[in-house]
């Protein structure tokens, strides 16, 4: 595909025209032979339906523009067409739901009502590629199964495909509409397109309405799961789909792209895209029903909270720490069943793509996405009260899982990978490829059957605490998540610089981040980009920057370092760290850091005690490593690559692990960190990649010293 686009790649010159409020200037349409979108569908006579649709509906609110006149013009699409019989069922559908009286568009009485039902079908029917040439998808390229699309729709909503492993030609789009065997892959001047024999129409159903629904229909999988949500009072939350003010802010232009970034220090012509929406989110892990009546308890069974109660305290599913009641008053966060559900709970809609991030790992390629190597991890809070929740996944793990703590080869010329698991450390499996799987069918949740019960018990405490905790800085945010920003596998500009809209000026956008008015802050998707990061991207605040974000709690009361991980270069500030829970009044954590400290000079290297790793000389690679830790500082962790896996990080002169934090931390304490620049420059850059907790048994361990990686 990548060649026969590369020999077009001078016809297209693609316009991202979906938010424009002029209408489309279609006297620049190309002049060949081929067809494009439009008049293809419009010389086929099955797809006469669809074509009327499509010159009948606006490509948004603010253009006056057709979608038809969309697929006439420049421009990279993926269009799911579907068929006139397709569009009639649909319209059958309509009747038995009782929308309609017949199946036909005559039956339409109001206006309103007619064109949502245009909508559902045309801006759930195409992807558009935006400036990337190569940027529609042919059905070898379609996503793995229960996957998403990279890209959303015209609603801005991701499509999922479905591959029957007994049908190897058949693919589904969204569960249940099949892709045409036969009219598939037509490729266009402007695109692509793949016949449908069934409308893409995917119900605009919130957690909350699906959950209650599931219940009524005492419908079997999740059900003790989702009645035990209810009876603890979470629905409400679990309605959440979209910020309202946001969609207006945005809508009327009050929300602005940060233009002319290159007085910034970024590179020319870069934008700071602002996004389109600030949806909201939720991830639930669940034990299916088979589990509970594994236990002796039926998901049916009136009395199940109080049944579920009693299982958690004869399981010991919970920490002697933890203060708790065990009333029927399931709705307060000090009871029992309360905080058992709610650490099944993310913020944030996980899809199945993104539970962790295989990026640019030690022995990781990206051109063999599907071979892992070393865990990789992420920790995030859950929701309820704060405490600390892991997933990961490694080239030996078969699997996505919860709180696994396996033995890996981390020594000095180790591997980094798996090499063994505790039995009582193995984890939860989060199986995303079972038919329980709830993916797709809500807007904002996603659910996973998890063979084995979570809960933050003693064990899970302790073993988190007994390793180095490192969370990526965009993990702090759950909004990230939810607006498909993290790490989105798009090169193009749009996605690669994304604004975040001030706190100050227009819209606190990332909940857990303040900012002064004098900063602009922007996140720099470097997917394909070759950066020495945890995952590769990075978050950027410009100007006389300050910014304070809400860490994650820790698992244990104890001692703790806290580090700061730079990508030093010349375009990096001076920041002073302040750190603490009392968030109005944080007290100085050291001396400023310069982010532009890079030992590739040797002033710096000197300053910091920075040395190259000796080939044959372990002992004194050590000892470098002991005299970098008693001036404050690190080097970078052998578990992160740069250059696809040919160079390691840790001998990287441009990565550098501040210490800035040795104090006593306490779990039921909520932390901050504020960055403050003390130049009296607006050019200069705050950065952040990732945030290290390490307890003191594994910093200063006699016995076992903490591993490089």
């Amino acid at each position: 595909m990548r060649r026969l686009i590369h020999s077009l790649k001078l016809c297209f010159a693609a316009a991202c025209i979906w938010g424009c409020t002029e209408n489309i200037d279609t006297s620049a349409r190309y002049v060949f032979t081929e067809n494009t979108i439009i008049s293809y569908l419009e010389k086929h006579e099955a797809y006469s339906s669809y074509v009327d649709i499509l010159k009948n509906v606006k490509i948004s609110r603010l253009s006056e523009s057709k979608v038809s006149q969309l697929l006439s013009a420049r421009g990279v699409y993926t269009v799911f067409a579907p068929t006139n019989d397709a569009i009639q069922h649909y319209l059958q559908d309509l009747v038995k739901e009782g929308l309609i009286a017949e199946p036909s568009w005559d039956a339409f009485t109001n206006e309103h009502k007619l064109d949502s039902i245009r909508k559902v079908i045309v801006y759930n029917s195409i992807i558009d590629g935006g400036d990337e040439s190569n940027a529609f998808f042919y059905t070898s390229n379609f996503p793995n199964d229960k996957d998403e699309f990279i890209l959303g729709t015209l609603n801005d909503r991701k499509l999922s495909v479905r591959k029957p492993a007994n049908k190897p030609d058949s693919i589904y789009i969204n569960d249940d509409c099949p892709v045409s065997v036969k009219e598939r892959d037509i490729l266009v001047i402007n695109g692509i397109i793949h016949q449908m024999e069934k409308v893409i129409a995917p119900k605009d159903i919130t957690a909350a309405n699906y959950i209650q629904q599931y219940i009524d229909d005492k419908k079997e999988g999740f059900l003790a799961c989702f009645r035990i949500i209810q009876a603890c009072g979470l629905l409400d939350t679990l309605s959440k789909e979209r910020d309202e003010k946001y969609e207006e802010l945005y809508q009327t232009g009050q929300i602005k792209d940060l233009i002319g970034m290159t007085s910034y220090g970024f590179a020319e012509g870069d934008i700071g895209y602002a996004p389109k929406h600030r949806l909201y989110g939720f991830t639930i892990f669940a034990e299916p029903d088979d589990f509970w009546r594994s236990q002796g308890i039926d998901p049916n069974a009136p009395d199940l909270m109080e049944k579920v109660t009693q299982w958690i305290l004869d399981n010991h599913q919970y920490s002697d720490e933890d203060n708790f009641v065990t009333d029927k008053n399931y709705k307060k966060e000090n009871n029992l069943l309360y905080q058992w559900i709610t650490y099944h709970m993310l913020p944030m809609r996980i899809p199945k793509g993104k539970l962790v991030f295989h990026v640019n790992e030690f022995g990781y390629n990206l051109s063999k996405p599907e071979s892992y190597s070393i865990p990789v991890y992420e920790f995030y809070t859950t929701m309820g009260k704060r405490r600390l929740f892991k997933l990961t996944e490694s080239g030996a793990s078969n699997g996505v899982y919860i709180n696994r703590f396996p033995t890996t080869d981390n020594g000095r010329r180790g591997t980094g990978e798996e090499i063994g698991c505790d039995p009582d450390k193995v984890g939860s499996l989060v199986d995303s490829n079972s038919p329980l799987a709830i993916l797709n069918d809500m807007t904002n949740c996603c659910v996973y059957p998890i063979d084995a019960p979570i809960s933050y018990n003693d064990n899970v405490r302790n073993n988190l605490q007994k390793n180095r905790i490192r969370f990526d800085g965009m993990s702090l945010f759950p909004e990230a998540m939810n607006n498909d920003i993290r790490l989105k596998k798009a090169s193009e500009e749009r996605y690669k610089h994304v604004y975040i809209p001030n706190t100050v000026r227009s819209y606190n956008y990332f909940e857990n981040m303040q900012q002064n008015a004098d900063m602009n802050f922007v996140y720099y998707n470097a997917w394909n980009d070759d950066w020495c990061n945890l995952n590769r991207d990075e978050m950027k605040a410009v100007g006389r920057f300050e910014v304070m974000f809400t860490l994650p709690p820790v698992p244990r009361r104890g001692t703790y370092e806290v580090r700061y991980k730079v990508l030093a270069n010349s375009n990096r500030g001076v920041a002073q760290i302040y750190f603490g829970s009392e968030p109005d009044k944080l007290p100085v954590a050291g001396i400023p850091i310069d982010l532009t400290m890079d030992c590739r000079n040797d002033l710096d290297a000197k300053k910091v005690g920075w040395e190259d790793d000796h080939l044959d000389d372990d002992d004194y690679n050590a000892e470098i490593d002991k005299r970098m830790r008693n001036n404050g500082y690190m080097k970078g962790p052998q578990s992160i690559n740069s250059n696809d896996g040919t160079e390691r990080g840790k001998n990287d002169r441009e990565n550098i692990r501040h210490i800035f934090v040795r104090q006593t931390l306490d779990p039921d304490k909520t932390y901050y960190i504020k960055l403050k620049s003390v130049l009296d420059s607006d050019r200069k850059e705050f950065y952040m990649d990732f945030i290290e907790y390490v307890a003191k048994e594994i910093y200063d361990n006699p016995e076992k010293p903490e591993d490089i990686w």
